[in-house]
């Protein structure tokens, strides 16, 4: 796989196994996350390979919809799903890995953009997002903080 076009990483005082119970429940998830404001399981109801999701975003200027399919479950190790347009079109694969610590676990959140050329013009005027590397690296940031204040205050 390629480099991440986005990438963040904390340290958090909390065991893996609650670090992933809260990344992999879309509800908290979707109050976490900068830019998603609900996430609903489409195909199944919890976290496992081919699991769908839809995810509804906003930011501020624009809202739009997405598919989300779950590729990767480890329990309190990784969770990622790939996101496609209502239409299909590949979009991004997000990816959360646990490792653990002596004081609990390290997360880092990365994600790959797969928007295909002719899509990417299209894309940012959906989202309002003419460089979406950016607004994800500063989106990945402000969910880590609070996904590290959530699973340390549990």
């Amino acid at each position: 796989m390629t480099q991440p076009s986005a990438t963040g990483t904390v340290e958090i005082t909390a065991p893996p196994q609650r670090v992933y119970a809260l990344i992999t429940d879309l509800d908290t998830m979707a109050e976490l996350a900068a830019e998603t404001k609900v996430m609903r399981w489409k195909k199944g109801s919890v976290a496992a390979p081919g699991s769908v999701f839809v995810g509804r975003n906003d930011n501020g200027k624009r809202k739009w919809s997405t598919t989300c399919t779950v590729t990767d479950a480890d329990a309190g190790q990784r969770f990622a799903f790939e996101v496609h347009s209502v239409a299909r079109i590949p979009v991004s694969r997000w990816q959360y890995e646990i490792e653990v610590t002596p004081s609990g676990c390290r997360v880092t959140e990365s994600t790959w953009d797969r928007r295909p050329g002719w899509f990417k013009k299209p894309a940012s005027i959906v989202t309002a997002s003419p460089n979406r590397p950016d607004i994800n690296s500063r989106n990945i940031e402000a969910t880590l903080q609070r996904l590290k204040l959530r699973a340390e205050s549990a």
